[in-house]
Parts: structure tokens; C-alpha cells; sequence
């Protein structure tokens, strides 16, 4: 168990096998978390329970002398199964309030949010983040609603005291802006798991996100 804490949210890896570039998971997170990442998501929606959870194990070895959590996306099963640190539920994914029965206190939980009636509704939930998606259009995020843009994330950020993690087309060239629109964290897909070399593509984004906390603290 790892004590979980806010700034553990600031370059948050959502994984994505077919991104990869043939390189195993297990590859591209400890090459990300050599380079800087803080949390990690397990997200694979065409995996088997079995397999799920295997990568799950496989994964969460490599976390295991680090700081670093584990969040499983979506499945409260393989999250109880392999001793996740955390959970990350999407609009239909199991309500929040069941699975924070289901699942141990000290496992946290994120939740997407995808529009400002969203964002309402989370200060009645047992949330412990929330999801900004998409802030921009991205191909690995075709299920969700209109892009935030800076403007909605500057919305959000007023609406709601919950950290809040952008995620959606973020990259070196944007990340910046998200930071200083609000976002606690970015959470990125492919600018790490696409990149030629994942631990320097990580260490460039921890760079930028820790010299603008420094900035504004």
C-alpha cells in the first residue's frame, strides 16, 4: 500500500498496448518511471479478466520499490485482485458510490468528468480526483464528449477544490497551457507510450511540470 497523495497525480501514465510500438507494457513503465511519471493507469478495455490481471501483477512489480501507485481503469475486480493503490471510473463505468463500498478505504478514486454538470455532481460523490476529459480531441478517447478546451478546464478548475488531472492530446507543446489553466496533473497516453524513447519523453514533461509548481507555490 502506498500513501497516496495529490502531487502523486502531476505526470499521470494511462497505458495503451497498441500505442506501444511492439514494446511490452512492462517496458514503456519502467523506461516512464525512470524518466519522472508519479501514477500509473492500467487501462486495457480488450483483455481478458486473466490476462488483465496478469498485466496488472506484471506492473505493479515494477512499481513496487517506487512511489509510484496503481490504478486500475474501470475494474473494481482486478483492482481488488492485485492490491491497486487506486481506481479510475469513467461515466459508464460502475457508479462511484458502489465502488467505494466494494473497494478498501485506502484505495482512492478518480472519476472522468466530461461536462460542468459533471464536475456538480462530483462534490456529492466519494471522489478523490477528477478526470478532465478530453481537454483536447485525441484518437485514443473516441467514446467521450466535446473536447474541454483551456476555457471549459479553466471552468472546471473555479467549479470544483478536487485535483484535477487533464487528459486528452497533451503533449510537450500544450502542457504548459493545461498546467496554467488549471490542471493538478497531466495525464498522457500517447506522448509517452508512442515515444521513441519513453523515459526521456517523461523526464521532458516532469521537467515542465515541476518548474511550473515550483512557479506558482
Amino acid at each position: 500500500m502506498k500513501h497516496w497523495k495529490s502531487e502523486s497525480l502531476r505526470l499521470y501514465l494511462v497505458t495503451d498496448n497498441a500505442l506501444s510500438k511492439g514494446r511490452t507494457l512492462t517496458d514503456v513503465v519502467t523506461a516512464a518511471v525512470a524518466g519522472g511519471v508519479t501514477c500509473v493507469q492500467l487501462r486495457e478495455k480488450n483483455l481478458s479478466s486473466r490476462d488483465f490481471l496478469a498485466q496488472a501483477l506484471a506492473i505493479q512489480s515494477v512499481l513496487a520499490n517506487t512511489q509510484v501507485p496503481l490504478v486500475i481503469n474501470d475494474r473494481i475486480d482486478i483492482a481488488l485482485a492485485c492490491g491497486a493503490d487506486g481506481v479510475h471510473l469513467g461515466q459508464s463505468d460502475l457508479p462511484v458510490a458502489q465502488a467505494r463500498r466494494l473497494l478498501p478505504a485506502h484505495v482512492f478514486i478518480g472519476w472522468s468528468v466530461e461536462t460542468l454538470a459533471d464536475v456538480a455532481r462530483a462534490h456529492s460523490l466519494p471522489v478523490d480526483y477528477l478526470g478532465v476529459s478530453p481537454v483536447f480531441a485525441t484518437p485514443t478517447k473516441t467514446d467521450t464528449q466535446t473536447p474541454w478546451g483551456l476555457d471549459g478546464l479553466r471552468l472546471a478548475r473555479q467549479a470544483t477544490a478536487l485535483p484535477l488531472v487533464a487528459i486528452g492530446g497533451i503533449h510537450m507543446g500544450n502542457a504548459h497551457e493545461v498546467l496554467q489553466a488549471g490542471a493538478d496533473g497531466l495525464a498522457v497516453v500517447s506522448a509517452i507510450c508512442s515515444a521513441d524513447d519513453p523515459r526521456h519523453a517523461a523526464a521532458q514533461l516532469q521537467a515542465l511540470s515541476q518548474a511550473h509548481f515550483q512557479e506558482v507555490h
